[in-house]
Order: structure tokens, then sequence, then C-alpha cells
């Protein structure tokens, strides 16, 4: 495989890509395709210059569950060592790596090589992370709450969740809370 280098960042590109990846898992491709529409109806909530990124950034969150992406074993590490490979924005390659709290699960597994990859904490971290916890594994939306809930019952009380819930749920609260501030600023200005 070559390297390609993308140097415009193209929402239908990223589908594509989340396609040809995700396409053999079913559940995994729902999840991501409602993760992308919650996106898009978050973007008002980040600067215009940065809508395609969070739009691709939500289409590539998961790609790391992608057979092709397997490295660690952990997927948002996974998707990001991906996407660098194949030539795509390193602003996007460390949204995918430190999606929806990542750090917290790295460090629950004991995972430090998330480092390789600048954490940026912005509007657009916000963003994919509430698009990403208010869409249920079937694509979804749901209450984050629920979805908090959610995981813990799926992956259980000894799992790296839920070692890690303790410091990602409150950050995850706290990211939705940002979102809906930006969204209610940009509805009355």
């Amino acid at each position: 495989m070559s390297l390609i280098i993308i140097d415009r960042l193209v929402p239908a590109q990223a589908m594509c890509l989340a396609d040809e990846l995700l396409g053999d898992l079913p559940q995994r491709w729902s999840h991501t395709a409602g993760v992308a529409g919650r996106a898009a109806d978050l973007a008002a909530a980040v600067d215009p210059a940065d809508r395609d990124l969070l739009l691709c950034a939500a289409w590539l969150h998961d790609i790391g569950y992608a057979a092709a992406a397997r490295d660690t074993g952990f997927h948002p590490l996974d998707g990001a060592r991906l996407l660098r490979r194949r030539g795509w924005p390193a602003r996007l390659c460390a949204l995918v790596a430190h999606h929806s709290g990542a750090s917290f699960l790295a460090a629950a597994q004991g995972i430090g090589s998330l480092a390789e990859f600048d954490d940026e904490r912005s509007a657009v971290t916000d963003a994919l992370a509430c698009a990403d916890q208010t869409t249920g594994v079937r694509g979804e939306p749901v209450f984050l709450e629920d979805r908090l809930a959610e995981v813990l019952r799926r992956h259980g009380a000894c799992s790296p969740h839920a070692a890690a819930h303790e410091g990602r749920a409150p950050y995850l609260r706290s990211a939705a809370n940002r979102v809906q501030s930006r969204l209610l600023a940009t509805a009355t200005s």
C-alpha cells in the first residue's frame, strides 16, 4: 500500500474508508453512521473551519476495530495509527486516538502510547465525544447517562471501562455540557 497524503478533509472520503473497514461489522458500522449523523447535528458547536474535521473524525473514530487496523488491540490507538500510515492529517489522527476520553481507558489498561498523538481538548474533541456518547451501539440516539450505564453493563464491573469510569464519566459529562453551552450561544447570537 502506498502512502497517500490527504491535504483536504472530505467527510465523504472518511465515510468511504469507514465503510471499507467496518462494512463487515454491521453493528459497529451502524454506530459509526449514527455518530456521524449526531456530529452533523452538533457541528454548530465548533468553528466553521473545523466542521469537516469533526465529521471526518466521527466517521473514522472506531476504525480501530477493523481487522486491518488491529495492532495493539486498543481501538483508538489502532485507528489513529492506521490513519497516520495512510497519510491522513495529524490532527485527525490525534482526534481518533483520544476520542471520548480514551486516555482514561488507556491508563486503566496500562497503555501509555497515546502520547504519540496530541490531545487537543477543544470544541472538536468535545463535540466528537458528545456525538459518540449520545449514540447507542446500533446507531440510535441515547442519553449520555444511559450510554455510560450501558457501557458498564456490557463490559462488566471488573473491566478497564469500570476502572476508568470515575475519571472518564465526569470528563464526558463536562464535554457534553460545553457542547450544549456552545450550541445555545450560537442559537442566541
